[in-house]
């Protein structure tokens, strides 16, 4: 497994290594995050299994904007909407309503999909390089779970997620990890309602 720097060059090959059907490492607000391309099925299935989560759970997408998570969900009222997007960038996860063709594998047994504007420059950089090089519309969207085993504390640096997940992820962005303290908030966006603190 390789280990890149955020270098324009670094950015470039972990989101061709996205659009190639691969699974890679990054720094988010708090923690490593796992991320692929959230339309290839085969990608998302291999981090739940990575993870040894269920898919029922379902996943959260993360972007650089909210242009590139339109394809995915239903926006609410303008108000609502205006008081979510407020919360952007950062590390605020809100379940929005999915659109009926985003797939199960992405909202496991829910009619929602947890969804972010990310704030750490990192991920943001990583997405924006997989809109450049994805092929479909929302491809500046890349999944995120935290990189580690569903009963082990998520990893925040690269050596701890080799240490838990070995060569899994194909490659590791390197950086440091924002300053929260513990994974983003989840709110449900119809009612903003704090399931995840």
């Amino acid at each position: 497994m390789r280990s890149l720097g955020t270098t324009p060059f670094g950015l470039r090959e972990a989101a061709r290594r996205v659009s190639g059907g691969g699974v890679v490492a990054y720094p988010t607000e708090a923690v490593f995050g796992l991320g692929c391309d959230p339309l290839d099925p085969d990608a998302v299935l291999r981090i739940l299994d990575i993870k040894g989560r269920d898919i029922d759970k379902g996943l959260i997408l993360i972007a650089a904007d909210f242009d590139a998570l339109r394809p995915y969900v239903e926006p609410l009222a303008p108000a609502r909407m205006a008081e979510i997007r407020a919360t952007w960038p950062g590390p605020n996860t809100w379940l929005l309503p999915a659109r009926p063709e985003t797939p199960r594998w992405l909202t496991g047994a829910h009619d929602t999909l947890a969804v972010r504007v990310t704030g750490h420059p990192i991920a943001a950089a990583l997405c924006r390089a997989c809109a450049r090089y994805g092929g479909h519309i929302g491809s500046g969207a890349l999944v995120s779970t935290s990189a580690n085993r569903s009963d082990l504390a998520p990893a925040r640096t690269p050596l701890a997620v080799r240490r838990q997940l070995g060569d899994a992820p194909d490659l590791i962005v390197t950086g440091r990890c924002g300053t929260q303290p513990r994974p983003s908030t989840i709110r449900d966006g119809r009612t903003g309602r704090v399931l995840r603190g």
